[in-house]
């Protein structure tokens, strides 16, 4: 294992494990440390014992690297791998099992923390079939989200990686698509030109989710009977113990889900666990479709999956209902995509 490798695959398995932002960014640094010197310097730092001298570079990462370049087991890697592998429990082991790709990300594009290849090669490593590429609309500045130019240069990028996955002789695609914005009116952050061009749309609310319950239900009926939208995102906007769900009729709201073939998505981030289980089991109830999606923002995070099974397992949501857990022509039959 190369030292890049090894600290690559520390930062993945920091990130599925929820570490502090502070010890990821860490090895980050370190990980542009490496890839920005000659790898005969590291060497001979290594056998100086002075990697530490390099800037950007501490105990626990020089010890990384010197034990890969060494060619010794990485104890700092294995250490990890076992504790910060997330579990599948026997209720949920049927869904994880059943699914066949994710249906909500990011990359480096707006907010994520790995590129578009690597998000894919983790997709392939877990066993997917397929991913779906949803960076943010362009209104959430924040995340860095995309505007339509820059999409529409993400779209040429998604070809090239598919192209390169083919070539490799894995079966596997990314599907192009958006987390787009549910504006305070009900409108899309994205014109109807361009959300045609995409093969998967999930309509997210990312502000004013303290607006009116009225006001609320309205502006989220109008995303979900938008014929483009194909997915309805962490629908309550909840972080649990840091903001409470937003308010809406949730009757009404996946009524018109049901009325209008919008999945509900049953979203696995740990501070999400999106929607509540009282809303998960009204949302069965209405013959609702749904998505397990991670929502991630880094290859670690794909493994998330399993919370989001654990869940749907103990709400009753049947597995037939479950989007991602169909091959990718039904899945884009169902979006209105040819495949």
């Amino acid at each position: 294992m190369t030292p890049e490798a090894a600290l690559l695959r520390v930062i993945h398995c920091l990130d599925r494990a929820q570490a502090s932002g502070f010890k990821t960014k860490a090895f980050v640094r370190a990980l542009d440390v490496v890839r920005s010197t000659d790898p005969d310097e590291l060497t001979q730092r290594a056998d100086d014992d002075t990697l530490i001298h390099l800037d950007g570079i501490g105990a626990a990462t020089a010890q990384v690297i010197a034990d890969a370049l060494a060619g010794r087991t990485v104890e700092y890697l294995t250490d990890l791998e076992v504790t910060s592998r997330v579990k599948v429990s026997d209720q949920a082991r049927p869904y994880r099992d059943a699914l066949r790709g994710d249906c909500h990300m990011h990359s480096t594009w707006s907010d994520g923390g790995a590129p578009i290849e690597r998000m894919a090669a983790t997709a392939i490593a877990i066993g997917h079939e397929y991913m779906v590429q949803t960076d943010h609309s362009a209104r959430l500045t924040i995340a860095h989200g995309l505007n339509e130019e820059r999409l529409s240069e993400q779209l040429g990028q998604i070809e090239v990686v598919n192209e390169v996955i083919a070539d490799s002789g894995h079966d596997f695609r990314v599907l192009s698509g958006m987390e787009v914005d549910i504006l305070e009116d009900g409108a899309l952050d994205l014109s109807d030109e361009m959300l045609a061009r995409l093969d998967v749309v999930v309509a997210s609310v990312h502000s004013k989710l303290r607006m009116d319950r009225q006001q609320m239900t309205e502006r989220m009926l109008r995303a979900i009977a938008s014929p483009h939208v194909d997915i309805l995102g962490h629908c309550t906007g909840r972080m649990i113990g840091k903001r409470p769900p937003s308010d809406f009729d949730a009757d009404c709201v996946f009524d018109a889900c049901a009325q209008f073939d919008t999945a509900v998505e049953i979203n696995c981030r740990p501070e999400r666990l999106d929607p509540p289980r009282e809303l998960l089991r009204m949302a069965v109830e209405y013959g609702c479709w749904f998505t397990i999606d991670t929502d991630a923002h880094a290859t670690g995070q794909l493994e998330w999956q399993a919370l989001g099974c654990a869940r749907a397992a103990d709400c009753g949501v049947p597995i037939e209902r479950i989007l991602n857990t169909k091959p990718v022509e039904e899945l884009l039959a169902w979006t209105g995509i040819a495949a």
